[in-house]
């Protein structure tokens, strides 16, 4: 009689087993492409990249079947340069992505290395994230539109869909003893996604970003403050105790045609707070905003042919009197589709840069032009032109 039970507890255990469903993927992109930068520090530049139109990256993705609606899921995502077969993101094993998490009816809970909500829920809504790649982003991805920057320690919420109306949010722990809000981060954001219209609105908010371990600084062993801020459009700014975005956009489809806007307020508040630097002390406590506004175009020629145009406007701060630093931006693009998996692109960026801003040591200085991803320019003019091939798999 005991052999008998013990058989059907094994059976039971057993049957358990066979009802949690459980899958593993392997994925990637594979993006590589040759470059023209007719100014980069005051020489043209010709050259090979990786990961421009799609960062080059393989990952795991898995999901477990727990049964009533709930799964476990998880997401270990690589970066890679394809020139040198270096890491990504600092030198990162999975600098990308890297969370578990459980998800449900009632939506996703994540822990891990993630997104923000802006990047979830604008960032799509950008030429840079369509058709343009990284070049094709705002200044210096000032809005983090184009996930310039990721967040460590990050517990993240993602509602189910309802409707076409999804949202959620992220807080990212700082992990600095005896002071919660040092490196801290959180961001709120929602989206609908219905038939021709797509809006998306968020939120983020970064304490001491360029603190070690901090928004600016957490993507590699780069220990010293700043170090990863080298865009001329803002390096002056983000010594701020807080990194501030506010961004919204639209899109609506009509036939082959798409039009959309993007918008975003930046705000570096309490300067000179996560670094000294001589030139700033006059700054200090001082807070300095940008405003951008894109409008952006794409037309699909046929199923297998994809052009696209955008205009990108930023506006900064006034800085002791001096005129406040303008950036004009202007991008094209071409994207034809060989195969479901395999597609040549050609991007073209333009930028133009007007009035004065602060550079890193704090010293006023005439606005010099920097398209996103590249060295800057030596004066107020950079143009850059990519061919490139992308192979998903």
């Amino acid at each position: 009689m005991k052999k008998s039970l013990l058989a059907l507890a094994a059976l039971g255990a057993f049957a358990g087993v066979a009802h949690a469903q459980s899958s593993v993927t392997l994925y990637g992109i594979i993006d590589e492409g040759f470059n023209v930068n007719t100014n980069s520090g005051g020489k043209h530049l010709y050259n090979l990249s990786s990961g421009v139109l799609q960062g080059s990256r393989f990952g795991l993705r898995g999901t477990e079947d727990l049964g009533g609606g709930l799964k476990a899921i998880f997401v270990l995502e690589n970066g890679f340069d394809v020139n040198t077969g270096k890491l990504g993101q600092g030198g990162l094993m999975f600098g990308r992505q890297a969370y578990v998490g459980l998800s449900s009816q009632f939506g996703t809970v994540t822990l891990g290395r993630q997104y923000d909500s802006v990047v979830d829920y604008v960032g799509p809504l950008e030429a840079g994230d369509q058709w343009g790649g990284y070049i094709a982003a705002h200044p210096g991805d000032i809005d983090n539109f184009n996930n310039a920057y990721r967040t460590n320690n990050t517990v993240k919420y993602t509602s189910a869909n309802y409707g076409g109306l999804t949202f959620g949010g992220t807080y990212s722990f700082g992990g600095v003893a005896g002071n919660v809000t040092s490196n801290q981060i959180w961001s709120l954001g929602a989206g609908y996604n219905n038939g021709p219209l797509v809006l998306g609105v968020g939120y983020l908010n970064a304490r001491t970003p360029s603190a070690s371990g901090g928004l600016f600084n957490n993507g590699g062993t780069t220990t010293a403050a700043n170090a990863a801020v080298t865009t001329p459009s803002y390096a002056g700014f983000a010594s701020a105790n807080t990194y501030q975005v506010i961004g919204a956009g639209g899109a609506y489809t009509f036939g082959a045609a798409t039009i959309g806007a993007t918008y975003s307020n930046i705000r570096f508040g309490n300067l000179g707070a996560s670094y000294t630097s001589p030139g700033l002390a006059q700054y200090k406590g001082q807070s300095a905003t940008f405003n951008n506004a894109e409008l952006n175009f794409k037309y699909q020629l046929t199923p297998a042919l994809l052009i696209g145009a955008a205009y990108d406007y930023t506006r900064g701060v006034e800085i002791a009197g001096a005129s406040r630093a303008q950036y004009h931006q202007g991008a094209v693009g071409v994207d034809y589709f060989l195969s479901k998996r395999t597609d040549v692109y050609v991007t073209g960026v333009y930028q133009h840069a007007l009035g004065d801003t602060l550079n890193a040591a704090g010293a006023t200085v005439a606005a010099t032009a920097g398209i996103n991803g590249l060295s800057g320019s030596s004066n107020q003019n950079q143009f850059t032109a990519r061919v490139g091939i992308r192979h998903k798999f």
